[in-house]
């Protein structure tokens, strides 16, 4: 279970730096939350209640369009929030994509009052909010840029590598890799075959395994990746 009242702060050093009275706002309003995996935290259309600090597990951003297609733009893990959240608290605007669970999180729900209540009267937590704000304001640019200009092949090897696991192979289907690579699934069929071809990796249903791993990376770092 989650530690309540303050013990959950040490998870977030930068809130340490609250002064007395916006710290004990903060430890007396939030609450820990414990969500099962697969749970929806939130929709496309939906307003904004709260805002979450994840302190263990994963929660899955992703947007999907009109064709059917998914995108997962960025993942909140320990210590982080998420920039889509915070949007939408400040702006007062709806979601435009959907929050997914994919393990058991543990974290902490601030409520929107409290929220802006805190965000006008700390400097130390407007500087929390917008430090976690521009770092993933960066990360979704590189993925702008990877998804707009880097080639599939070089991108999927580099996904290939990075997520096998030591035994060298990937529990995962196309239509997973389609949606972290933000392309078509066929796209992605078409390139695993064409690695399979070249012996450099297996396919079976739901799994593959890495043959030539070497191969695969000399064929992502072209893009520095």
């Amino acid at each position: 279970m989650i530690p309540s009242n303050r013990a959950w702060l040490t998870a977030f050093p930068p809130l340490a730096r609250l002064d007395a009275e916006s710290l004990k706002r903060l430890a007396e309003g939030a609450r820990c939350v414990d969500v099962p995996a697969a749970t929806t935290l939130f929709r496309s259309g939906e307003l904004c209640e709260n805002f979450m600090l994840v302190i263990d597990g994963s929660v899955r951003v992703q947007k999907s369009a009109a064709s059917g297609r998914e995108i997962v733009l960025y993942r909140v893990e320990p210590g982080q929030s998420c920039i889509l959240t915070t949007t939408c608290l400040i702006n007062a605007e709806r979601y435009t994509a959907e929050g997914v669970a994919e393990t058991d999180v543990f974290g902490v729900i601030v409520p929107r009052a409290l929220f802006h209540d805190l965000l006008g009267r700390s400097e130390a937590f407007r500087a929390f909010v917008f430090s976690a704000y521009a770092t993933r304001l960066a990360d979704l640019l590189t993925l702008i840029e990877e998804v707009a200009f880097g080639r599939i092949d070089m991108r999927l090897a580099a996904f290939l590598l990075e997520h096998a696991e030591t035994d060298g192979c990937l529990k995962t289907t196309h239509q997973d890799l389609a949606t972290e690579l933000g392309t078509a699934r066929e796209v992605v069929s078409r390139q695993l075959k064409e690695f399979e071809r070249r012996g450099w990796l297996t396919l079976s249903r739901g799994r593959i395994e890495l043959r030539q791993p070497q191969a695969l990376r000399d064929l992502a770092n072209k893009s520095g990746l």
